[in-house]
């Protein structure tokens, strides 16, 4: 049903107020910590990066990529726009199969920007991208969702609706997304309308533009210019998508396709190799790595080709496989290494870097959901990552985006925040002035320090049950996929739109209805 011919809320944002239990639960949880509450700044890394390879290695992989661009070539098909841009640059077009002269790749790439701004429509959530800071972002991508009643079904627009308005309350959040989650019940042809519109209405955080075909990534930017305005999109980045590499070795019209359209208006892309090691690159890390970066140069140095400076990052998903069934695994020691490894290299390019997240090969929320996912933040962050997809809510190999696992992610993304402020050295933190009251054999509680800074010296989960074991059994014996279940339907009920402009609600609105009434549904 297409839910935007029904009444929308209001701008100013009177979404429905929770009432009775799970209003109460809502606040409960704001005061413990981990409720809605105001946004988390980006994070600025006060910790170090963790580096795998030493100069050698580096030079080693960058050469054996520059083997694979000059002697074997990339492949960009279905575009004869993009293999004229590479005959004209000076490269070798054979068919489909680009060639590409030793360091003409990494030429191009110097006029692409080392950090940017992505502006959200309320300036004070707007992000950096690159340098020191990390960015998460939600799950993007799955067909089907695990619901709050426990069902695994396809996606609805009202479940898209429903993870947007959970990022933008997640107080570690930076982002909105972009597929959430697919939305089935609209037609394939249609269903990026509302999927962007629902990202502007229903949060004022940075979101992610459609890339499924070039007239969809047109749409985007169309309706970013509804919001933005004509001459502030096309001089600054308001949407950031996500390009994959056709790995191994291939760029398809699709793919070219969107990203030209994203160049051309000066909007970011994350030209991003999707890998899982042993079917789409070699088993091994370094040859892994090898192809990735042939892949990523040869993507991100298209961009410059259509406008020199258009935003661009070094993207990577990797992943390994079963050598016994083919399925993907995650959380294992190989895609790290990998991660770490690609970060280097984004780094040296001076790039803008993608990896990670929380991802799990579960399906459902359960301990290896929270091993795995918790082994693929923690490279996240410590990689130096500064664009993070998949941060919340992936499940089954990224086939599903649950309620109970962004939560539970979500909780965990405050304390990746919390890391990656480092160790506070000034005078409070230094406490001496708290060991000298105290001195030997007593205790801190009561301290003046102590009493200073309780409230705010510890992360607080709003999740973890930390009681005694008494205090849990009286309290109902709950996991705590149960209690992410009860503190998503308590932010659900007392979610409240951020203010839009009557206007350009209004406008947006017309633009999709014209923009559905010139074509036919289609669902393939």
């Amino acid at each position: 049903m297409d839910d935007l011919n029904q009444q929308t809320e209001p701008a100013g944002g009177a979404g429905r107020r929770g009432r009775g239990e799970r209003g109460a639960a809502g606040r409960r949880a704001a005061r413990a910590g981990g409720g809605p509450g105001p946004s988390l700044p980006y994070i600025t890394r006060r910790i170090g990066v963790y580096n795998v390879l030493d100069e050698e290695g580096l030079q080693l992989i960058e050469r054996n990529a520059d083997t694979i661009l000059e002697e074997i070539g990339i492949e960009f098909r279905d575009d004869d726009e993009a293999l004229d841009l590479w005959r004209q640059a000076g490269a070798d077009v054979q068919g489909h199969r680009v060639h590409f002269p030793k360091g003409l790749c990494r030429e191009l790439l110097k006029t692409a920007p080392k950090e940017f701004t992505w502006h959200a429509r309320n300036p004070a959530r707007s992000v950096q991208i690159g340098g020191d800071a990390t960015v998460f972002a939600p799950v993007y991508g799955p067909p089907f969702v695990r619901d709050l009643d426990g069902k695994r079904r396809y996606a609805t627009i009202e479940d898209f609706r429903n993870f947007v308005k959970l990022s933008y309350m997640a107080p570690s959040m930076h982002s909105s997304g972009g597929t959430v989650c697919e939305p089935v019940d609209i037609p394939v042809n249609k269903r990026h309308l509302d999927m962007v519109y629902s990202h502007i209405r229903y949060s004022d955080k940075p979101f992610m533009g459609s890339v499924t075909a070039p007239e969809r990534a047109e749409d985007t930017v169309a309706m970013a210019k509804i919001v933005f305005g004509d001459e502030f999109v096309e001089n600054n980045c308001v949407t950031l998508n996500l390009i994959n590499a056709n790995s191994p070795m291939v760029f398809d019209g699709t793919m070219l396709g969107a990203l030209k359209v994203y160049a051309r208006h000066n909007q970011a892309s994350v030209v991003s190799p999707f890998i899982l090691s042993g079917a789409m690159s070699p088993v091994t890390v370094a040859g892994t790595l090898t192809q990735i970066l042939a892949e990523v140069l040869a993507g991100a140095s298209f961009s410059q080709l259509i406008r020199k400076g258009s935003p661009v990052l070094f993207g990577t998903f990797a992943a390994s496989i079963s050598m016994q069934s083919g399925a993907p695994t995650f959380g294992t020691p190989e895609p790290s290494l990998v991660s770490y490894g690609a970060a280097q290299l984004a780094r040296r390019l001076g790039l803008p870097f993608r990896t990670g997240g929380s991802l799990c090969g579960s399906k459902v929320p359960d301990a290896q959901a929270a091993h795995e996912s918790s082994n693929t933040l923690n490279t996240t962050l410590l990689a130096g990552t500064n664009f993070v997809l998949h941060a919340a809510g992936w499940l089954e190999g990224g086939l599903v985006s649950s309620y109970e696992k962004f939560m539970i992610d979500q909780d965990q993304l405050g304390m990746m925040q919390k890391m990656a402020q480092g160790i506070d050295l000034s005078e409070e933190g230094q406490a001496l002035s708290a060991i000298r009251e105290v001195g030997p054999g007593s205790h801190y509680l009561g301290c003046t320090h102590t009493q200073a800074h309780f409230q705010s010296a510890f992360y607080r989960s709003a999740l973890a049950d930390n009681n005694s074991f008494e205090q849990w059994e009286i309290e109902g014996e709950k996991r705590i996929e149960q209690r992410a279940n009860a503190l998503c339907r308590a932010w659900l009920d007392s979610y409240e739109a951020p203010p839009l402009d009557p206007a350009i609600d209004e406008a947006l609105l017309a633009f999709i209805k014209d923009r559905k009434d010139s074509m036919p549904d289609a669902f393939t």
